[in-house]
């Protein structure tokens, strides 16, 4: 078993231990992976600000984050270069971040890899600067390189990645060797072929040769466009095996001890389907998964008050009560009223009752309890003495509202579990943390504290 999964249960999945994971020397890499838009970019700044404030030396390698959570760690723009973030850190823990450059990092690699007077070439050339910023699968290559780099220098005990929001959870690992097989592929070789060649030679080649397939090029491409890729692969040649070679050590890396993964999802049907592919394909490449990050979970202080008892209570309040009779049959009423007052009475006192146990719910239903606070206030009762029927009437309005709400929270955790149910009846052996759903966005390091301490318990608030 993991040194990052405490055991629970034959019916729970095992908890996932988030600060064990995080305590661990041996811990050097962890990569946040998921679909886009379940909070991989926060859950993975959450990391590193429990990390450095545990000792952690850590660096948090961001995808374009929102514009609130980067200054929210002292990041104002776009930078390629690790920067300290301040008012994080203890017992020598220190947090660095970063967020990638996707053009930048692929102009790093040509300045490293080819002389100068051939990289400003292919620096300048138009064909090299569509592909560096927005080529299929060259972010996701890009993460991976600068992955890489940052392994090499040593400077950080801890590296966390935030991967791409790709369409796909599954682009972080297939578009390395999509962009390989690309610089790979038979189409660059045709176009290398004329430079392998050399001089004049190559180009009578190229013309004798290839005519026919030149001139389609022309047309589908523009002979000037065609011209920068030619000139493109020329310059670059030399380099095109370096990116396979490089992407290679760097999958590597991924699936070496001291590497783990998380991946993130949210309580939704297409989140979950799209972790469970992540699951099965990490098992399949022999990469180490740490655990499942399962945020934005609902979960309510007054759970043990079902739904279906909320909305009996809500209509009793609203409808009068099964029981309770109708003005003008003060015959039945007057034969049977100590039965009936007793049971209007035990009716209402369970409704409020129920009422109070729902106002203790967390996140989202405490701004809910406090519109209806608001409402109240805006429509005051009418004037008369305590327990008038127009002051009984507002009461039993706000209450009935409030259990609808409650019972509308309580069937979203419903189905939120059912989800969760059926992940979990497909992979037991995972890990699970979940982290309770919030009123607003995360956009400080107290926000992102408040994550971190959630995912070290692991289970929702009110749960």
């Amino acid at each position: 078993m993991s040194e990052g999964v405490d055991i629970v249960g034959l019916d729970t999945p095992p908890r996932l231990a988030v600060d064990r994971l995080l305590d661990d020397p041996e811990t050097r890499i962890v990569v946040c992976c998921g679909a886009g838009g379940v909070g991989k970019t926060t859950t993975a700044a959450a990391l590193g600000v429990r990390a450095a404030g545990r000792g952690r030396k850590a660096v948090v390698l961001t995808i374009d984050p929102a514009r609130r959570l980067a200054q929210s760690m002292g990041i104002d723009s776009l930078d390629n270069t690790p920067r300290k973030v301040v008012g994080v850190g203890a017992d020598g823990g220190e947090l660095h971040a970063m967020m990638l450059d996707m053009k930048r990092t692929f102009d790093e690699i040509v300045e490293a890899h080819a002389d100068g007077e051939r990289a400003r070439a292919i620096l300048a050339n138009p064909f090299y600067q569509s592909l560096s910023a927005g080529f299929a699968g060259t972010q996701e290559y890009m993460a991976m390189e600068k992955l890489g780099q940052l392994r090499a220098r040593d400077d950080w005990d801890l590296i966390i990645v935030d991967t791409p929001p790709s369409r796909s959870a599954l682009d972080f690992l297939d578009a390395p060797k999509r962009l390989g097989s690309f610089l790979d592929g038979k189409f660059i070789r045709v176009l290398m072929a004329p430079a392998k060649v050399g001089g004049r030679a190559g180009m009578k080649f190229l013309n004798v040769g290839m005519s026919m397939m030149t001139g389609t090029l022309s047309k589908l491409m523009g002979a000037s466009l065609l011209k920068d890729v030619q000139t493109f692969v020329a310059a670059m040649d030399t380099m095109f095996g370096g990116f396979r070679t490089r992407a290679d050590a760097t999958f590597r890396l991924l699936q070496a001890p001291g590497t783990a993964f998380l991946v993130v999802a949210a309580p939704e049907a297409d989140a979950l389907r799209e972790a469970a592919y992540f699951v099965e394909r990490l098992a399949a490449e022999s990469m180490p998964l740490a655990g499942l990050v399962l945020n934005r979970v609902h979960g309510s202080g007054a759970d043990q008050l079902s739904a279906e008892r909320a909305l009996a209570a809500a209509e009793n309040l609203e409808e009068g009560g099964i029981v309770d009779q109708e003005s003008g049959k003060a015959g039945l009423r007057d034969t049977a009223a100590g039965p009936t007052e007793t049971a209007g009475t035990t009716q209402t006192a369970t409704a409020r009752t129920a009422t109070t146990r729902t106002t203790t719910a967390r996140t989202a239903t405490a701004p809910t309890t406090e519109t209806a606070r608001t409402a109240k206030t805006a429509n005051p009762p009418e004037t008369g003495s305590p327990g008038t029927e127009g002051d009984t009437a507002v009461v039993d309005r706000i209450t009935a509202g409030l259990l609808r709400l409650h019972a509308e929270r309580m069937q979203v955790i419903a189905r939120e579990q059912r989800t969760r149910d059926r992940f979990t009846s497909l992979h037991p052996e995972v890990a699970v943390a979940e982290v309770a759903a919030l009123p607003g966005d995360v956009h400080d390091l107290a926000g992102l504290r408040a994550i971190g301490e959630r995912l070290a318990a692991g289970v929702p608030a009110g749960a």
